[in-house]
């Protein structure tokens, strides 16, 4: 490790006014400015670091009699070395590392778009060819994106010569030192736009409601997101459009409801439809569906219609339809008909004030159900 004495080209006795002097002196000299490259940082940061340990009487003392600024000798202890230079080193990096990135882009892309579209449950098993019509941004005709009147383009910045900065005198512990800023006139653009288009006041975009055909594929459910990829805003001054993410939401239908890839309808049957059968027509998303109604169907009973669900948005192939059967009661029996009931219940012998209670089933184990199927 070098001295820092020798660092900063000062005596072991010097003070600290002479310290101070021969700090600015070399800071000034080893300025990145006017000596690019590693090796001259480097050596801003000893000398910064000596300087650091020396005007500190405390740091100073025990560098004196130990040859760490810490007291810890041999050189080691918390910020000894070139690893910690703590306030010095922040001041190089606000003055020196701050180097301009050249003139900004004017150039953007756009942001990416969110809309809501509905469509009929049928829609959503099969799929459908959409047109929708979308409030976005779009590329200005008038000057083709660029911003500017026809026959005309952006001309170079006069304050900053089309850099898109400026260098700032700034006084700092170091004496005058130079910064780079954005410019003002251009906005660190390096261009100014003398003659904006006057469709787009320099944009290179307006808004618009455009038509746009979407393809819904078979199977999508509500909340399910389509992404259109480039059929989002338009970027500024000519960048490339964002995303258009489509958010579809599933209207109810009157006769079908979905639970994943399968359907499920309700069909209400008279109470002599559900004790001799019968058979009646569904109108599924298929066409006309014969349903057989069993005699002595129950209220719960369902029939399954594999194939004829919604289709499988992923893997293919389609769910089934559940029909559930609900029989539906008369409760306004004339005379007449009542009488009839009564002849029937005591034709099968039926005690119309006995009552049965229906026992529970418990969810079982496996080894349970087995032992029960072979008892």
């Amino acid at each position: 490790m070098s001295d820092h004495y020798e660092t900063l080209g000062v005596s072991k006795d010097a003070s600290p006014e002479e310290i101070k002097k021969a700090y600015r002196k070399k800071a000034r000299t080893l300025h990145p400015d006017l000596n690019p490259g590693e090796e001259a940082a480097n050596e801003f940061k000893r000398v910064s670091h000596a300087y650091e340990v020396l005007s500190d009487p405390e740091k100073r003392s025990n560098y004196d009699r130990t040859g760490n600024e810490n007291g810890n000798p041999s050189g080691f202890g918390g910020g000894g070395g070139f690893g910690g230079f703590g306030g010095f080193e922040d001041i190089f990096n606000t003055f020196f590392s701050q180097q301009p990135q050249g003139p900004a882009s004017r150039t953007r892309q756009g942001q990416d778009a969110l809309i809501q579209v509905r469509v009929d449950l049928v829609d959503a098993v099969f799929g459908v060819n959409k047109e929708i019509t979308v409030d976005t941004a779009v590329s200005c005709d008038v000057c083709e994106g660029e911003g500017t009147e026809p026959g005309y383009s952006p001309e170079t910045c006069d304050t900053c010569g089309g850099q898109g900065y400026m260098q700032r005198q700034v006084q700092s512990i170091l004496g005058t030192v130079v910064q780079p800023v954005q410019c003002p006139s251009c906005n660190g653009y390096g261009t100014v736009i003398k003659h904006p288009c006057h469709e787009c006041y320099g944009e290179g975009r307006v808004r618009e409601r455009k038509p746009l055909a979407i393809k819904i594929p078979a199977g999508v459910a509500d909340g399910t997101r389509i992404r259109l990829s480039g059929q989002g805003e338009a970027g500024v001054a000519g960048g490339a459009n964002g995303d258009l993410y489509v958010e579809l939401r599933v209207n109810p239908d009157p006769t079908f409801t979905r639970d994943g890839d399968d359907l499920h309808a309700t069909i209400v049957i008279s109470m002599a439809a559900a004790a001799l059968g019968t058979a009646i027509t569904l109108d599924s998303f298929d066409g006309p569906q014969e349903i057989s109604v069993k005699p002595g169907t129950q209220t719960g009973d369902v029939v399954t219609l594999k194939d004829l669900g919604a289709t499988r948005l992923r893997g293919g192939g389609r769910g089934s339809l559940h029909v559930h059967f609900e029989v539906r009661i008369p409760d306004d029996l004339t005379d007449h008909q009542r009488d009839l009931l009564r002849q029937f219940a005591e034709s099968r012998n039926e005690d119309l004030g006995r009552s049965e209670v229906v026992e529970q089933k418990h969810h079982t184990g496996f080894f349970s159900r087995f032992k029960e199927r072979f008892q």
